[in-house]
C-alpha cells in the first residue's frame, strides 16, 4: 500500500444508527417512461461513524443523498432519520428536521451554495438564529467553527467570492456543522478543489470521525474516501453491490465493478492492474 492507509474504525460509532435507509427505490419520470435511480438500497450510518458512497457518474450517488434530504420522492423502502421515519410524510418533516439542525448538507459548489451577498457571519449565525439562537452566541460559535475547519475568525467579514475554493468549502463545511447536527451529507466535497486544498478538507474530515456526528461522503474517487471513511459502499447502476470496511474494500474487492476502482486507482497499490485487466472487468460489466 502507499499513501496513507484507510481508518481501523471510529471509536466514537456507537448505538442506533443515525441513518437507516432500507430497500429504497427511487424512480423518475412517469408512466411508461418511468427509470430506476435506485433500486433496492439499504444502508445504515452509526453515531461517530463515515461511510463513503462511491460510484461513477449516473451511479445513484446523489440520488441517494437527495432522497435522505427529502429532495426527492422514495417510489418504495423507508428512510429513517434520528430515530424519526421520514418517508410519506411530505416535505414538512423534512422541513423540520434541517431546521432542528438534525441533517445537514454540504454541496459539491461551495460558491452556489453560500450566498453570494452575505458575509461568512451571516452565512454561519443563519442557521443559529433560525433555531431560535441569540445573535452574540451565534457570532461566537460561528468563530468555534471556523476555527475547528483551520480558518481566521477575521474571514468572518468578508464575502464568499472574496475567498478561495478551498476556504468557501471549509466555510461550506462550518456551516454545516454549526448547529452540531446528528448527520452531514457531503456530495463530491474535494472534486472542485486542487491536490493541496483536497488534502486539508479530507484532513479535517477526518478529525470530525472523533466529535460524534455521522458523516456520509459521496465521491466517485475511492483514493478520495478511503483515508477517513470506517466503511465504504459502492453503487453500480443504482444498486448497492458491496459494502465493507474500507480496507476490505481495497484489499478484497467482491463485485466486477469494485475490482475496476480499485485497480483504476495507483494510489491504493503499488501493482495496479494493467490494461488487460482493467478491460477485461470493464468487459464483464457491459455482459
Amino acid at each position: 500500500m502507499t499513501g496513507a492507509p484507510p481508518p481501523a474504525g471510529s471509536a466514537a460509532a456507537t448505538g442506533a444508527p443515525v441513518l437507516a435507509v432500507d430497500g429504497l427505490d427511487v424512480h423518475y419520470g412517469r408512466r411508461r417512461r418511468r427509470r430506476p435511480a435506485l433500486k433496492g438500497v439499504t444502508l445504515s450510518v452509526a453515531r461517530g461513524e463515515t461511510v463513503g458512497v462511491i460510484g461513477e457518474t449516473g451511479s445513484g450517488k446523489s440520488t441517494l443523498a437527495r432522497a435522505v434530504l427529502g429532495l426527492v420522492r422514495a417510489s418504495a423502502g423507508s428512510i429513517t432519520v434520528g430515530g424519526e421515519e421520514v418517508t410519506g410524510h411530505g416535505a414538512g418533516k423534512w422541513r423540520a428536521l434541517r431546521r432542528r439542525g438534525v441533517v445537514q448538507y454540504v454541496f459539491q459548489d461551495p460558491l452556489r451554495s453560500l450566498d453570494p451577498d452575505l458575509t461568512i457571519a451571516d452565512s454561519l449565525v443563519e442557521p443559529l438564529i433560525l433555531a431560535g439562537v441569540a445573535r452574540a452566541e451565534a457570532l461566537t460559535r460561528a468563530r468555534a467553527f471556523l476555527d475547528r475547519v483551520r480558518l481566521a475568525g477575521d474571514l468572518l467579514d468578508r464575502l464568499p467570492g472574496e475567498l478561495s475554493g478551498g476556504q468557501r468549502q471549509r466555510v461550506a463545511v462550518a456551516r454545516a456543522l454549526v448547529t452540531e447536527p446528528e448527520l452531514v451529507i457531503l456530495d463530491e466535497p474535494v472534486s472542485a478543489l486542487d491536490s493541496a486544498n483536497r488534502v486539508q478538507v479530507l484532513e479535517i474530515l477526518k478529525d470530525l470521525r472523533a466529535t460524534g456526528v455521522a458523516i456520509v461522503m459521496i465521491s466517485h474517487d475511492l483514493g478520495s474516501v478511503a483515508g477517513i471513511a470506517d466503511r465504504v459502499a459502492v453503487l453500480y447502476r443504482g444498486e448497492l453491490v458491496e459494502v465493507g470496511t474500507a480496507r476490505e474494500v481495497i484489499d478484497t474487492p467482491r463485485h466486477p465493478y469494485t475490482r475496476l476502482l480499485v485497480s483504476s486507482a495507483p494510489t491504493l497499490h503499488t501493482a495496479p492492474a494493467d490494461r488487460a485487466e482493467r478491460d477485461a472487468l470493464r468487459a464483464l460489466l457491459h455482459a
